[in-house]
């Protein structure tokens, strides 16, 4: 029994090593990928070794950077559909051979219909599983949108760019163990909120080796493939998604869809040290956090600090806080609101926020606010680097795991719950415990805000860093910590996207660890008045580290924490 088990697992692999029009993974057996390559030329990290392995394979094949990032993205929509998607949305941040920085926002954004108070009840009181679960939590996708926009940077067809997506949806993948338990833990909402079975559901239960095979979802890829964006945001699929939605009371509307627009914007640029850091703007929060706290540390000298003492972590803590309590007041959709993001990231407004910072003492919560001026964890991020300097950053979400939970009928994609990233009602915590004003109020339109924190570095204006993670609001506070391990305690890449990682959020005002931080600096930091909560895994971390030099070495690194994969040549 043991034996047929190994050999049709491996010879379900030995047809993905051909499916992928020509795709080579080495050892059919290691399925989690590699975690470490070393390479000279490009390289892709991912949520999965599939969709890796797929990207590089177009950077073999004469595509760019952004050709690998539109087959990984589209890959992952098949192979990692807990985040992975075409129904939902993300941002992507550029570098390009040339010099020029470019980010692309396609953010889902509120339906026609939607209002500021549609999640509250007659009394006034969220009711958060709405905005939460089902249709009524969907925002527009943006993701195929997004897609295309990005396309004018690319060399590549994009016919040929899909193929291999189309390729694992109709001729199926073998799924992990942990997607396996996410599909059992999740059978009975999938079969609640779908009105008809999506090819999630069997009627035994999911094991590790099952090959998941998704024709619907073939078919909607293969009208993008032959129409374009319109063969997602209008005609057969946008009647199908209308369908979907009027079959569960959501709202999305044909010409909410046949409006949906990516925006391309400035980037958040800084420096810190000697290196040049390109981040996403808003409605990204991602951008502004990384920024206000790495300058708010950045003349404490934090490399010059024990690694992960209670010192050095008390200084990101206390950074950290200043920054998520601005985020609650200030940052939402600036094409609705007034943000004042010059102010929040300037020198002498950073400095006025530390002012009341106290070594060896907690702060509060409840008495640091915002300064005075005058988002499922299961997000997914690609890092990719290629051999002409073009570097990109994704990070792309359905918003929770498997998002809204509902599958399109007919056209066999998870629709996100992303509504849930608005401030349902000021003051009130999303999923991922964080709160909001009414910057970041419903409106229809409107981009809900988000924690997605893609990031380039540059060293002496050339790529050496491309970073991002999943993670809801401890995305930037991860990316924070990596960069940090990185250029302040010159770590190898592996050891700091590995480390053990923390995470404090303004509110809930305590610090968030991981189960392997260190013991004696927790004790400590509780001494000094700080509650500590241990909970599981912080971020996937998906870095690429690109040195300088002829040769040029590329240590392309996928986090241990999950079934992600690195691949370059």
């Amino acid at each position: 029994m043991k034996y047929k088990v190994i050999c049709g697992l491996l010879m379900k692999l030995l047809l993905f090593s051909t499916l992928l029009s020509g795709a080579q993974i080495t050892d059919p057996f290691n399925y989690l990928g590699q975690k470490k390559v070393t390479v000279n030329k490009g390289a892709v990290v991912s949520a999965h070794p599939l969709a890796s392995n797929a990207g590089v394979r177009i950077l073999k094949q004469g595509g760019n950077a952004i050709d690998a990032a539109i087959v990984t993205q589209l890959a992952l929509a098949v192979v990692y559909p807990g985040a992975g998607n075409i129904g939902g949305g993300g941002f992507m941040v550029a570098h390009l051979k040339n010099g020029r920085n470019i980010t692309i926002d396609y953010r889902e954004t509120a339906p026609a219909k939607a209002g500021r108070d549609m999640y509250l009840d007659k009394n006034g009181n969220p009711q958060l599983n709405l905005s939460q679960d089902g249709h009524l939590a969907c925002g527009v996708p943006g993701t195929v949108a997004g897609l295309f926009a990005s396309m004018k940077y690319a060399k590549l067809p994009f016919k040929k760019l899909i193929q291999p997506a189309i390729e694992l949806a109709e001729k199926g993948f073998a799924i992990t163990a942990s997607q396996a338990d996410d599909l059992n833990e999740l059978k009975n909402e999938f079969i609640q909120l779908n009105t008809s079975p999506p090819a999630f559901v069997k009627k035994t239960p999911w094991k590790a080796g099952d090959t998941l095979i998704q024709k619907d979802l073939a078919n909607t890829l293969k009208r993008i493939r032959d129409l374009g964006a319109k063969g997602f945001y209008e005609g057969r699929t946008a009647n199908l998604i209308v369908a979907e939605m009027t079959k569960g009371k959501g709202i999305i509307s044909y010409q909410d869809l046949k409006n949906y627009k990516p925006v391309e914007r400035k980037a958040i640029e800084f420096d810190y040290k000697s290196f040049h850091i390109i981040s996403m703007p808003l409605p990204s929060s991602g951008g502004i956090i990384l920024q206000q706290v790495l300058k708010m540390i950045e003349k404490r000298n934090i490399g010059a600090m024990k690694f992960q003492s209670a010192e050095s972590v008390q200084l990101l803590t206390e950074a950290e806080r200043r920054a998520y309590a601005d985020r609650a007041k200030y940052l939402g959709d600036a094409d609705f609101v007034k943000v004042p993001v010059k102010v929040l990231v300037s020198d002498a407004y950073l400095e006025a926020r530390m002012k009341d910072y106290t070594a060896g003492r907690a702060g509060n919560s409840e008495t640091i606010k915002e300064g005075i001026v005058k988002e499922s964890e299961e997000t997914t991020h690609i890092s990719i680097i290629d051999a002409e300097g073009n570097a990109v950053a994704i990070t792309t979400t359905l918003n929770g795991s498997y998002g809204s939970r509902t599958v399109v009928s007919g056209a066999g994609f998870i629709l996100n719950n992303e509504m849930d990233d608005f401030s349902v009602k000021p003051g009130v915590p999303n999923m991922y415990g964080a709160v909001g004003s009414g910057a970041n109020a419903i409106a229809p339109g409107k981009r809900m805000l988000s924690s997605m924190t893609p990031t380039i570095v540059l060293k002496n204006n050339h790529p050496y860093l491309v970073v991002g993670t999943p993670g809801g609001t401890t995305i930037p506070t991860s990316v924070i910590q990596s960069l940090v391990n990185m250029i302040d305690y010159n770590m190898k890449p592996e050891d700091a996207v590995n480390k053990p990682k923390f995470h404090h959020q303004w509110l809930p005002d305590e610090i968030f660890t991981e189960k392997d931080f260190d013991a004696a600096t927790a004790r400590r930091l509780q001494e000094m008045g700080y509650k500590i909560t241990i909970r599981g895994e912080i971020g996937r971390t998906e870095l690429i580290e690109i040195k300088a030099g002829k040769a040029k070495p590329i240590t392309a690194i996928a986090d241990k924490r999950g079934n992600d994969g690195a691949e370059g040549y």
